[in-house]
């Protein structure tokens, strides 16, 4: 694809320094100097919501919070962007926009408060504070810096009757359920699990999978404490309790194999158990940025399972005032969210 120095890419291929010709998202190092290119806007960067999969690595790996503060920081000052090395994921941001190019098709102004709806491992980020509000306890982080938008980057203007933290979480993954409406819709579904449902993404498919018309909506979780949370949120008819590692109790804990099943945890080896639980000609939905494609598809094969298997890619049409409209609409959603907010805001 031919680069203009009038316009640049809509891809940003400009801003890829090293290797040439890949996209940003798979490139080791991007150009994020604040200054736009016609078809870009500049973002004031006020906090980076670190995506489960990526935070979840960086505990285990570094342990105390000061030590993942300084493994973030080391790989944005590397590589121009937040992708971690060994999940290859990254998050997104919420900020305001600084300066808007000429030519940018976003539709954004200076002063819009956005949340950014496409992932940091393509996108030009520079920290200037050193993350010095952060704990590192945490997957949502008080930033200051800078970012990019490339012409077909996506951005949402943050509501007015939401909290930004409320927001922030809901936007993050805000894909999940709009695929799981999709979904369900197109298979007339019946019957729906989701794998990891006490989450964020995962109460927000469970809302999308009833509204979507499931008569028979399960919801798996590893932990006591996450179970009854769930059936007190109301999101599902069954509330199973099982390490979603092991595909015979994931199976034994379903029971009758479901049309459609979705799985959000934010853990490796959960691609056999999410076939297991799925019926003969269903659908399984991986939105995990943990989740193994040859591990998915070779299971599938070993078990002679008739499975059709999507990857989630977190971009539905609609889909942040999708999932802000469940937000809204279902109590139990909000609750669950609430809730986690309250605990990540414990000392």
């Amino acid at each position: 694809m031919t680069v203009s120095r009038a316009g640049g890419s809509a891809i940003g291929l400009h801003r890829v320094l090293e290797p040439e010709g890949v996209l940003p998202q798979q490139a080791l190092r991007l150009d994020a100097s604040p200054v736009p290119w016609p078809d870009e806007v500049v973002v004031d960067v006020e906090r980076l919501n670190l995506d489960a999969a990526s935070y979840r690595q960086l505990r285990e790996q570094h342990g105390d919070g000061a030590a993942v503060r300084a493994a973030v920081l080391e790989i944005v000052a590397a590589r121009g962007k937040m992708q971690n090395p060994v999940t290859g994921s990254g998050g997104m941001l919420l900020g305001t926009v600084r300066e808007v190019g000429p030519d940018s098709p976003l539709g954004l102004k200076v002063g819009d408060r956005v949340a950014t709806l496409v992932s940091l491992t393509l996108t030009p980020l520079v920290i200037t504070d050193g993350l010095s509000d952060w704990d590192g306890l945490g997957e949502q982080v008080p930033c200051k810096g800078t970012a990019v938008l490339f012409g077909r980057s996506i951005a949402a203007v943050l509501p007015e009757d939401l909290p930004e933290e409320l927001s922030l979480s809901v936007l993050d993954v805000c894909g999940a359920p709009a695929l799981t409406d999709r979904v369900v819709r197109a298979k007339s579904a019946r019957s729906v699990c989701v794998i990891g449902g006490g989450g964020k993404s995962g109460s927000l498919s469970l809302a999308a999978a009833r509204a979507a018309g499931a008569s028979r909506v399960v919801a798996l979780v590893p932990t006591r404490g996450e179970a009854e949370a769930v059936r007190a949120a109301g999101l599902a008819d069954e509330v199973v309790i099982a390490d979603a590692r092991n595909p015979l109790a994931v199976a034994q804990a379903v029971g009758e194999p479901v049309e459609v099943t979705v799985v959000c945890v934010d853990v490796a080896g959960c691609e056999h158990g999410a076939v297991l639980a799925t019926a003969a000609g269903g659908t399984v939905v991986f939105f995990s940025m943990a989740t193994s494609f040859s591990a998915a598809a070779l299971g599938a094969e070993g078990l002679a399972a008739d499975v059709e298997m999507l990857i989630g890619n977190g971009y539905v049409p609609g889909h942040a005032e999708f999932a802000l409209g469940l937000l809204r609409t279902t109590p139990g959603v909000r609750a669950l969210f609430e809730a986690r907010e309250r605990q990540t805001a414990k000392p």
